[in-house]
């Protein structure tokens, strides 16, 4: 989805011309420094997942956390390699950027738990202006800026619901989520905002007619999906209604990235 989402990001910034090997370059700086960001996740949350995923690769025993470092190591230079290869400064200086806060986020922010989950949501958004600026499109289109804040709501939310669904085991690592901290009513009111506020930015487009039909016809699918995700988080506040909307929220995104490319048509 995030390689996805660099090319949805090049395409709605309206470059002059799209030229596929700046765009599979793009797409694959996503994909792998996503995986790194992935893979950084999985060995930090170790003793986490022990509690919370036991099932996972790691936890579980298939994969050694030595192999799992050397698969970081290798995707993080697959993804620095390909934005060198887009031989873009501005777009080298945004991928090693996010690829130093995925590791800061991993070490340092994710106990902090709300800045953590800012982070988190703001490498959510940057791929689509990632992609403007491979494509070297406008990064300051309003339907571009516009979609990133929305991904970036979608985002936040989503991580506060999860904090939801791992306080069991974010309790052994010492994590400092909105649910851990201030509990899961108050957790479930800011995640449900949260995706809400995704649904509203989702219509700024159309409000200030910077969308075509197609978009006003996509948008409601992801718009139903976020509204209900908001409604049942705040109906059942416990961790394994949280872990089942962290899951859906992803197909939300999903379809909002199909949708925004739609818009730009």
């Amino acid at each position: 989805m995030m390689g996805f989402a660099v090319v949805v990001g090049e395409f709605v910034s309206k470059p002059v011309k799209i030229l596929p090997l700046p765009t599979a370059f793009g797409f694959l700086t996503g994909f792998f420094l996503c995986a790194y960001s992935m893979i950084v996740n999985d060995v930090y949350d170790l003793e986490v997942d022990r509690v919370n995923q036991p099932g996972r690769p790691l936890p579980s025993g298939r994969i050694s956390v030595q192999g799992a470092v050397r698969l970081s190591i290798a995707m993080l230079l697959a993804g620095v390699a390909f934005t060198v290869l887009s031989l873009n400064a501005a777009a080298v200086a945004i991928a090693l950027f996010f690829a130093f806060l995925s590791w800061l986020y991993n070490a340092r922010a994710k106990k902090a738990g709300l800045p953590g989950n800012i982070i988190v949501a703001s490498s959510l958004a940057i791929p689509f202006i990632y992609g403007g600026v491979v494509g070297n499109g406008s990064i300051f289109s309003s339907l571009l800026l516009m979609m990133a804040f929305t991904a970036f709501f979608a985002g936040v939310g989503r991580e506060i619901v999860k904090g939801m669904a791992d306080v069991a085991g974010d309790e052994k690592r010492g994590i400092r989520s909105v649910a851990m901290v201030h509990g899961m009513g108050l957790a479930a009111a800011g995640g449900a905002a949260l995706f809400l506020a995704a649904v509203f930015t989702s219509w700024l487009p159309l409000a200030l007619r910077l969308a075509n039909e197609i978009y006003l016809a996509g948008v409601v699918v992801p718009d139903v999906i976020f509204v209900y995700l908001a409604a049942s988080i705040l109906t059942r506040r416990d961790a394994s209604n949280a872990h089942r909307v962290k899951r859906i929220a992803l197909m939300g995104m999903l379809a909002g990235l199909l949708v925004f490319i739609g818009g730009a048509l």
